[in-house]
């Protein structure tokens, strides 16, 4: 039996290569290689060794093939966060996960920033509310801009993904191998120089529902301060589950399914003592498309703390948490809770594998593997080329002086990313780091670059610019005894499928249902009561009444309730596409006088009607059961959360769906994370009350088709 040959490249580049020939990008590494050497690409295309050939004359001279350029596709599919799974699952279900766990996107969990005068009447949501627009007759001003909670989260997620490098000082100067980490490794280091540029449509990044009729053009943000990296040692009581102390070191966190598992976690806190915002408004000449040279600007201070959970064997991402404040004319904080979502970076990573070092810790052992660093020494590993340029002091020791460049982002046309690094022996982190990042998506920067290349700039980036400058000098480092236990195995590991839902909990709806069925009986009326209502508005709802009985769906519902009332507002998509939404409210059994119409409109998008890609899920009775399970989300639970201790919604609480099917104009996002046949359901809750001091709001996502949560974003501003 012929032993199966592996490709050099990974994943990411062989879908990459599917992408630019208009290949399908599905299957594992083994399928991917098979389709393009059928489509007839080299075998040194696609990382195979040459294979020795006999030629054979022939008579006849073959004419060249003549192919066809058909339009360009590309989807692109994230497979670098994983969910830890049971020992003896087998590659399929690996990937089956991989695919469910993608289905992540920060648009799920957008916030809805609140002015000042309009905060008691509008409050977090997970997607848009179809409410008609309303005219601002003040628009916001750069400081009303800077001083709304999710700008600053942004900013502050912004520096924090920016932040590449910790570093260490010794005396030694032979060649090393990079040293690993251990639990209690601590450093405190210095941030200077930052910078943060973004143009055009990277302005989404800072700017994404703000309201304004400034035309801003350019946004930098400056920022400076000190900042401290640490890999916790958990104690024992991290090991009440374990039957040995063999893993002391490590702590026990939930993941999105609520099951407990042992992690490496690591803590990065910043203290940000300049923290400066500057705006740039396109130019007031008629008809000039340039960005102005003069700029305003806001300044103020900051905190921010990251910490990251990392499951041991698997070595996967459990969570990640971001804890900020910021202090402008006032204060606000917010604290960020994910469940294997990626970096602000994700797309990139995918079609530039490595990049994501950037915006994290740079371990050397992680980079340079077990290659020797030593004189003229070079390699490269996860996308970057690097090289030993030679020695040079830092402070009173020598170093190796390194430079790295990132190969796949100047390959594929996506703008340019390099790092210097000072290291020396015995030390995980470098003792100095630089780092220079343009990603640019204007075709003045890409001159020198194909037409396909192009093509895959034109899909991944928007137009514009997005630079991150920073250096970080080491002041201290306090190393720890014992090596992480990455790749090891422990007691009561929870299995692959142990949380998710039975067969017999999943509901299939996508066939002749209207709607998402709901079923509960905690809230005062459930969709099924409330839908009833639709016939008493059948004068004023002609439209919806007429998608709904001719097939038509509900893809998107929120139940909000207050005062003994019940609104409901109804997204709803017609056989041929077109979809809209209405608003109205129940106060007993639905009849005339207990149903009263409220407001309707239509969607400008195009709403995609596809039932064929409605998964089964859980109802949303099932769902509410799960999330205010207190053994599964203990965090979920209490007078700051959204449900009470006695097991019951908050007063405040809302809760709705959403359905995402592939080709909608609304969603069309999904294209990126599921194939193109797949659609996905969430179920969204959220919250807005006051405290003694702050005005919170707090929202949170999870997946109906396997009840893990997603994410859930707080966020306290001034009452």
């Amino acid at each position: 039996m012929a032993v199966e040959e592996t490709s050099s490249l990974t994943v990411a580049k062989l879908k990459a290569l599917c992408i630019l020939n208009d290949l399908s990008t599905t299957g594992k590494k083994s399928i991917l290689v098979d389709r393009l050497l059928e489509f007839g690409l080299d075998r040194n295309e696609i990382g195979l060794s040459e294979k020795k050939t006999t030629t054979v004359k022939s008579s006849k001279k073959e004419e060249p093939e003549i192919i066809e350029e058909e339009e360009f596709v590309i989807s692109m599919e994230d497979e670098d966060t994983l969910t830890p799974t049971d020992d003896d699952s087998k590659d399929e279900e690996l990937e089956s996960q991989d695919e469910e766990e993608d289905f992540i996107d920060a648009e799920i969990i957008d916030a809805v920033i609140i002015d000042d005068e309009d905060e008691e009447e509008e409050i977090t949501q997970a997607a848009p509310i179809p409410r008609k627009s309303k005219q601002r007759d003040n628009p916001a001003t750069l400081f009303d801009i800077v001083k709304r909670p999710q700008v600053a989260a942004v900013l502050l997620t912004a520096m924090m993904l920016a932040a590449g490098g910790w570093w260490y000082v010794n005396n030694q100067l032979d060649p090393f191998t990079g040293d690993p980490l251990k639990y209690g490794d601590d450093m405190k280091y210095s941030i200077s120089e930052g910078e943060f540029i973004a143009t055009e449509g990277f302005l989404d990044l800072v700017l994404d529902n703000v309201e304004t009729e400034d035309d801003i053009c350019k946004i930098r943000l400056e920022y400076s301060g000190m900042g401290q990296i640490s890999i916790t040692d958990g104690g024992g009581g991290e090991l009440q589950s374990q039957s040995s102390m063999d893993r002391l070191g490590a702590v026990s966190v939930r993941g999105g399914q609520g099951a407990n598992w042992l992690a490496v976690e690591t803590t990065n806190s910043f203290d940000f003592d300049k923290f400066t915002v500057q705006r740039n408004l396109r130019s007031p000449i008629p008809g000039s498309t340039a960005c102005s040279e003069s700029f305003a600007s806001v300044s103020g201070s900051s905190d921010l703390t990251s910490t990251k959970w990392t499951e041991l064997r698997e070595q996967s991402s459990i969570a990640n948490q971001v804890e900020w404040s910021v202090t402008l004319d006032s204060a606000y904080q917010g604290n960020t809770m994910s469940y294997g979502v990626g970096s602000l970076f994700g797309g990139l990573e995918t079609i530039a594998p490595g990049f994501a070092l950037l915006s994290q810790p740079v371990e050397i052992k992680e980079l340079f593997g077990n290659d020797l660093i030593d004189s003229d020494a070079t390699g490269s590993n996860l996308g970057w080329d690097w090289r030993v340029i030679g020695t040079e002091k830092i402070g009173s020791d020598s170093m190796w002086k390194i430079a790295a460049t990132h190969h796949d982002l100047e390959a594929y046309c996506l703008g340019s990313a390099s790092m210097t690094l000072w290291v020396g022996e015995d030390i995980p982190w470098a003792a100095k780091q630089t780092v220079d990042v343009v990603i640019s998506g204007s075709d003045s920067n890409r001159a020198g670059c194909s037409t396909t290349s192009k093509l895959l700039g034109d899909y991944v980036l928007p137009d514009g610019e997005l630079e991150i400058h920073h250096t970080f000098d080491r002041i201290s480092l306090n190393r720890g005894v014992k090596l992480l236990d990455l790749g090891k195995n422990y007691d009561n590991r929870p299995q692959a499928n142990e949380f998710k839902p039975d067969s017999d909990e999943l509901v299939n709806w996508r066939d002749s249902g209207i709607h998402l069925p709901d079923e509960s009986e905690m809230r005062g009326y459930n969709l099924e009561q409330s839908i009833q209502c639709l016939d008493y508005f059948s004068g004023e709802i002609t439209g919806a009444t007429a998608a709904l009985n001719d097939n038509g769906y509900i893809w998107r519902a929120i139940d909000e309730r207050a005062n003994g009332m019940t609104i409901w507002n109804i997204s709803w998509v017609a056989n041929d596409n077109t979809a809209g939404w209405v608003e109205f409210s129940i106060t007993g059994p639905a009849n005339e006088e207990n149903c009263d119409y409220l407001d309707k409109g239509a969607y400008d998008e195009e709403i995609s009607y596809n039932r064929n890609s409605i998964p089964e899920t859980m109802n949303l009775s099932t769902m509410e059961s799960r999330l205010m399970d207190n053994s599964r989300y203990p965090h979920l639970v209490g007078n700051d959360k959204l449900f009470t201790t006695g097991g019951e919604f908050q007063p405040e609480t809302r809760i709705g769906y959403l359905v995402l099917v592939p080709d909608s104009g609304l969603n069309s996002f999904i294209n990126n994370f599921v194939d193109s046949s797949s659609g996905a359901t969430t179920v969204d809750l959220s919250r807005q009350w006051d405290s003694e001091q702050w005005s919170n709001y707090l929202t949170l996502v999870a997946d109906a088709s396997d009840g893990r949560v997603i994410g859930w974003n707080l966020i306290q501003g001034p009452l």
